[in-house]
């Protein structure tokens, strides 16, 4: 059998690690004096550029003979058109069709004829790259 005070001793030693421990990671007092400060020198400032934004939305009219046939509306990248109904069905509250998107336009015939113009003038553009 073992002896009491053995047991007591192999009892305690968790006890004595626990409160070495903990003594261990008590934070240390902060001292009283000022932290040390460096001193940055001043650079000179930067120019401020301010460009004024481009207007969040243009709209033109198209009249024709004093009546409103399109209006074009540019707001970002985007563009669209609203044009009255083809019916004139105002009194039904139905003055304008849906809004039409520009999808896309083709240039048909003057981008050749520009080319012709350029070689004529000698401002021809660079040659494309051969393909790989």
């Amino acid at each position: 059998m073992m002896r009491t005070s053995t047991l007591w001793q192999l009892l305690a030693l968790p006890l004595l690690a626990v409160s070495a421990i903990a003594g261990a990671q008590t934070p240390p007092k902060p001292s009283d004096a000022p932290p040390q400060l460096e001193r940055i020198e001043e650079m000179g400032e930067a120019p401020i550029t301010v460009t004024p934004a481009a207007p969040a939305q243009q709209v033109t009219e198209k009249r024709e003979n004093g009546v409103t046939s399109e209006v074009k509306v540019t707001s970002g990248g985007s563009t669209y058109y609203m044009k009255p109904s083809a019916g004139g069905d105002q009194a039904h509250g139905n003055a304008l069709r849906g809004p039409q998107w520009k999808v896309m336009e083709f240039d048909l015939g003057k981008k050749k004829q520009k080319q012709r113009d350029d070689e004529a003038t000698g401002d021809a553009p660079a040659p494309p790259p051969p393909a790989k």
